[in-house]
């Protein structure tokens, strides 16, 4: 299933932005639940409630992503179509109410994935799921490698999995993201990310340093002052090698699509790996940005995406 880039819609730059945009998000209708977490904290569910019988598939976002994103509302909005259950999980502090903990969320999160999964799994097949997909986007799909290839046989709770423009080499990715235009997209994450972190100081005063991160400009002086303390990295070097989903790709036992375009702003083709375990399928399409996939003619539309994860994990269940 090739991804035709429309003619009107060049580079990469454009396929990432324009999709996210300017492109109108279907309407999903979402029922929230809020779960308590291991240590003290929550989680914000946004479910979409389908047919019995029927696959479940849930959903891990990107970096400030949420159930609103283009690429969730599109998905989702795909499945109930289809008559399947799925639900949007949203990382702490992405459901417009700020986390309880003195952390947030990672690229590496491997053990926030594991608790969710072994607590959704079974609450999906008790309200008659059938198979059970997982998918993750950007920094959600790389947090869901990390899971499946250090649990291994332990990720076959889930039937199949799909990630999309994950960051796979988070040093490649960090590094191209702090250079040229690639700046605007740092700048939109840090708009977000630091107003979060002003109100984390208000819960923890002295969890790190309020000047350093106000004055960090690049993702990785934001890691460096933020990201890798909190979450038990030595420094953002330590974050950026360890979280790397790259590393464990030849780990993976469950069926698993890996789709990254090769223009995708985020991480150059020159860091794509060449090389996973037998079961994961690495699809590397010459165009689409990141997360962007858009079709047709002006003004686009955001269905490709959608079906092409379905078209794989259905294949699966063959």
């Amino acid at each position: 299933m090739n991804y035709p880039a429309p003619c009107w819609l060049p580079g990469g730059h454009l396929q990432t932005i324009y999709p996210a945009k300017f492109i109108n998000k279907p309407e999903v209708s979402y029922r929230r639940e809020r779960w308590d977490t291991p240590d003290a904290d929550f989680i914000d569910l946004d479910f979409v409630d389908g047919r019995k019988n029927l696959p479940f598939i849930v959903l891990f976002h990107g970096l400030e992503g949420s159930s609103n994103s283009h690429y969730a509302r599109a998905l989702m909005a795909h499945i109930s179509g289809l008559g399947w259950s799925g639900a949007v999980v949203h990382f702490r502090g992405c459901s417009g109410e700020l986390n309880r903990a003195p952390r947030f969320y990672h690229s590496g999160d491997a053990p926030e994935i594991n608790w969710i999964l072994q607590r959704l799994v079974p609450y999906a097949r008790a309200r008659g799921a059938g198979k059970f997909y997982a998918t993750g986007v950007s920094l959600g799909a790389n947090a869901l490698l990390r899971w499946m290839g250090e649990s291994q046989h332990q990720a076959e709770i889930v039937d199949a999995a799909c990630a999309v423009s994950a960051p796979l080499d988070l040093a490649g990715g960090g590094g191209a993201l702090s250079r040229g235009f690639n700046m605007i997209y740092t700048r939109v994450f840090l708009e977000t990310l630091k107003p979060k972190c002003v109100a984390k100081l208000a819960q923890f005063p002295d969890l790190f340093n309020r000047d350093a991160m106000l004055q960090s400009r690049d993702l990785y002086a934001f890691d460096n002052i933020v990201t890798a303390p909190l979450h038990g990295y030595l420094n953002t070097e330590d974050y950026w090698q360890r979280a790397s989903a790259k590393h464990v790709l030849k780990d993976i036992t469950v069926p698993t699509l890996v789709l990254n375009a090769r223009n995708d702003p985020f991480l150059p083709a020159k860091y794509l790996p060449s090389k996973a375990s037998d079961k994961v399928t690495l699809e590397y399409p010459a165009h689409g940005g990141h997360v962007g996939f858009a079709v047709g003619t002006i003004p686009g539309k955001l269905n490709w995406l959608p079906q092409r994860m379905v078209r794989f994990l259905e294949g699966t269940a063959a």
